[in-house]
């Protein structure tokens, strides 16, 4: 700076009171990064969340859960019922509200389709009642497992992954499975 600069600045900084040196302010990035994509996918599958919360027919708590589809083998539920399917994921809707299960269910299953799960255990919890929230829950698990597609069967799990308060579920395979299983196989005759 010139001399005639410099007489500039000091008078158009006369009335200015320096800050004190012990102050300063920092300003810190989030420590979480929010990814637009993982929270517009979150918000279709929202969106896309086909399961009901109408009408519930309660189940009574000493019938137990057990869905078979159509065309499923007595074998396959024999075998999911004795645990021969060791669960790949669990999901835990333990003392949740109806809508917060609803929405957790429908991500569990759309994340296991897209992982090529095969097969899961959910823990629903069971009341003593057939009023109480975990036979409620228990209900509507049954209901929301028999919308899906990809549902071959589901039964109630051993004593050691929670007895009457969870569920074994079977999935189809995906697509991917059956080309690499094909593809495999396929191999092989050759």
């Amino acid at each position: 700076m010139n001399d005639d600069d410099q007489g500039f600045f000091t008078q158009a900084m006369a009335d200015v009171t320096p800050l004190p040196k012990g102050q300063q302010t920092l300003y810190l990035k989030p420590q979480d990064v929010v990814d637009k994509l993982a929270r517009r996918e979150a918000q279709a599958l929202q969106q896309e969340n086909f399961l009901s919360t109408g009408f519930l027919e309660i189940i009574p708590c000493d019938t137990p859960l057990e869905y078979k589809g159509e065309g499923i083998q007595q074998g396959v539920l024999d075998k999911l019922r004795t645990g021969r399917y060791p669960p790949q994921a669990s999901l835990n809707l333990l003392r949740q509200p109806v809508e917060n299960c609803r929405q957790a269910l429908f991500r569990f299953m759309a994340r296991a389709e897209q992982d090529s799960l095969r097969s899961l255990l959910i823990v629903h919890g069971h009341g003593r009642t057939d009023q109480s929230h975990p036979n409620i829950i228990r209900s509507y698990v049954a209901k929301w497992l028999g919308q899906f597609e990809q549902v071959q069967a589901f039964c109630r799990a051993l004593p050691r992954d929670g007895g009457e308060g969870a569920c074994y579920v079977t999935l189809r395979k995906s697509l991917t499975a059956k080309i690499d299983n094909f593809e495999r196989h396929a191999k092989r005759s050759r």
